[in-house]
């Protein structure tokens, strides 16, 4: 049997299906539906079909099932031969991964077996046409219906679409929280297919002895207000005042990578092409110039204010509101402005 769908690879954990996956199942119907095809999701793990009513209320028409005690944590080698299994017997024109650290591991291995391309990191997605010389008729050939995989390159001065006509599926990796999840339909249904596939002991190479769970501190993708500073802020310490004006507003911290880079504040509170892409209410941006990458991660916020005193700042071309001035002298200004309405 085999299916001309578009795929996507359910990343798991403790049986519930990451949001990046979710994200992208909302994406793949998108997809499908313009090339006129199915949505179909893999998802491997302990107890795991319970997660199928939710992926199909998002979109997937079939669902591809692999259950065994031993798939409760992901690990490269069982995972990998189960997504090429399942990819070689469908044959489904495209396949989607989340750009975390599995999605990162799983894809290329899978790609690498099945000898396809795969891009990495995308930011985009979109259906369209692709003219590409035949080198051995010199003639132009034509290409209906191909997966424009769309990300930042060279630094993220430019935005590359890459195409794979001549191999299929056409793969890739796409960011979290770049798609948005669609609004799920509870009416909707999907067939469920198990897997079956013979997992020996050398499948299992290694074994995870015990697994400690970090809890997050900072929750950017969630968060409906964030407050970033850039390297405009000037030093750590005056990140204090970026933390006030969070507080103020019951909003999260975040930063730039340049701030990053100069130690002013952790990894864990960057937004932007490198860090973590974000859809808030409310962005303000304080001493961020705006460099592409920056903007590439905070682009889709509903409003943006942006504090800078540079007025030719890249920053203002995407702000809803801008502040000429020095922010040690605006955001003070801000914050005694909230409290007197509050």
């Amino acid at each position: 049997m085999s299916e001309n769908s578009v795929m996507v690879y359910i990343q798991q954990r403790d049986g519930k299906a990451a949001e990046v996956s979710l994200e992208l199942v909302s994406k793949a119907r998108e997809l499908a539906d313009k090339l006129k095809v199915e949505v179909s999701a893999a998802i491997f793990g302990e107890k795991v079909e319970g997660e199928v009513p939710r992926l199909a209320s998002l979109g997937a028409d079939r669902v591809y099932l692999a259950e065994d005690p031993r798939l409760k944590y992901y690990t490269p080698i069982p995972y990998s031969r189960l997504m090429i299994q399942t990819v070689s017997e469908k044959k489904p024109q495209i396949v989607l991964y989340g750009a975390s650290t599995e999605g990162r591991d799983i894809a290329p291995r899978v790609a690498s077996c099945l000898k396809v391309g795969l891009t990495a990191d995308c930011t985009d997605l979109q259906i369209g046409d692709h003219t590409q010389l035949d080198k051995s008729n010199n003639t132009d050939r034509e290409y209906k219906d191909i997966l424009y995989q769309i990300r930042p390159a060279f630094g993220g001065n430019i935005i590359a679409t890459i195409v794979c006509p001549e191999k299929k599926p056409q793969m890739a990796t796409v960011r979290e929280g770049v798609m948005r999840m669609g609004q799920p339909d509870s009416s909707r249904k999907a067939e469920t297919v198990r897997i079956s596939a013979s997992l020996g002991p050398d499948d299992f190479p290694s074994a995870i002895i015990d697994r400690v769970m970090q809890e997050k501190t900072v929750n950017l993708k969630g968060a409906q207000i964030i407050v970033s500073g850039g390297i405009g802020v000037g030093s750590k310490d005056n990140f204090a005042l970026i933390r006030e004006l969070a507080e103020t507003l019951n909003a999260e911290v975040g930063a730039s990578r340049a701030a990053v880079d100069a130690g002013f504040i952790g990894k864990e509170h960057q937004v932007g092409q490198t860090g973590t892409t974000v859809r808030p209410k409310l962005y303000i941006a304080c001493g961020i110039s705006g460099a592409i990458q920056h903007r590439a991660g905070m682009d889709a916020s509903a409003r943006i204010i942006a504090i800078n005193s540079d007025p030719e700042a890249p920053i203002f071309s995407i702000a809803h509101y801008g502040i000429v001035g020095d922010l040690n002298e605006v955001i003070p200004r801000m914050i005694k402005a909230y409290k007197a309405r509050v």
